[in-house]
């Protein structure tokens, strides 16, 4: 295994000037289409810098294993890049798999003052459920996935109500290269931090969507709970992209735990 080289690109916010937050993607999106909205809002008051993962968005394919650790890691060697000519105050934001890498990087933050993990867990679904799709997309491609991530990602009404975001996300995953989303499945069949969510060292907010399937509230506030230092963020409405499916909500949770540090 290796670590994967990740493509960062800024969605919002004056360059080198404040806060930066780092936000990252679920499986299956690009971060343009799913934190777009979200960081337009966000733009006004921090730049945010998003990263796409392997053969998703901007970040080219790879047929090198990886974990999500390794992701982790590629963010934290990127990030740090990025502060290197400017000492800046820096929070990171997730979804999904990007919310258990923000797990990971609760755990060693590095520049990371706090970290948001959005509809992620210290364990995301099964071992054997991830295996069969990365089985089912090496032999038939993200397209076959679309349907069922439909289902999964949005709370009822949402594809109705704004039709051109759900187009978006969905297009992306279409357009994932499938060997790489392949790859990324195995590394959550993997992922598995419930042992050591007492060593979190820097605040953690874990946001759950009313809706999510996923990642019930159960397993948000189990993950919470097991964490010092932290706590949970119920999005009303939402399933499991809260950026995309109300993104001036979750721009305000996440503004709320920039804020709350900057006070502290």
């Amino acid at each position: 295994m290796a670590e994967p080289e990740l493509i960062f690109t800024r969605l919002a916010g004056e360059a080198g000037r404040g806060h930066l937050l780092v936000v990252g993607p679920s499986l299956g999106t690009s971060v343009e289409a799913l934190w777009g909205a979200a960081a337009r809002v966000l733009g006004e008051s921090l730049e945010v810098v998003g990263w796409d993962l392997p053969g998703h968005g901007r970040s080219a394919p790879t047929a090198e294993p990886f974990t999500v650790e390794e992701l982790a890691s590629a963010v934290r060697r990127t990030t740090n890049a990025l502060m290197r000519e400017r000492r800046r105050d820096v929070s990171y934001a997730g979804v999904s798999l990007g919310g258990a890498v923000a797990l990971c990087l609760a755990l060693e933050p590095g520049p990371f003052a706090q970290v948001a993990c959005i509809a992620g867990a210290a364990r995301i679904g099964q071992a054997a459920g991830w295996q069969d799709r990365a089985r089912l997309v090496r032999r038939a491609g993200t397209p076959v996935v679309v349907s069922g991530s439909a289902e999964r990602w949005f709370a009822p009404g949402f594809v109705d109500r704004d039709p051109a975001a759900a187009n978006r996300l969905l297009l992306s995953l279409s357009d994932a290269d499938d060997e790489s989303y392949a790859l990324a499945c195995e590394a959550l069949a993997t992922f598995d931090l419930r042992a050591r969510l007492g060593e979190v060292g820097v605040p953690l907010l874990v946001v759950a969507g009313e809706h999510d399937v996923v990642v019930t509230l159960d397993l948000a506030e189990a993950t919470a709970v097991a964490a010092p230092g932290s706590r949970v963020e119920v999005m009303a409405g939402c399933a499991h992209l809260p950026p995309a499916e109300d993104p001036v909500g979750t721009a305000a949770v996440v503004l709320e735990m920039v804020k709350e540090n900057a006070r502290g």
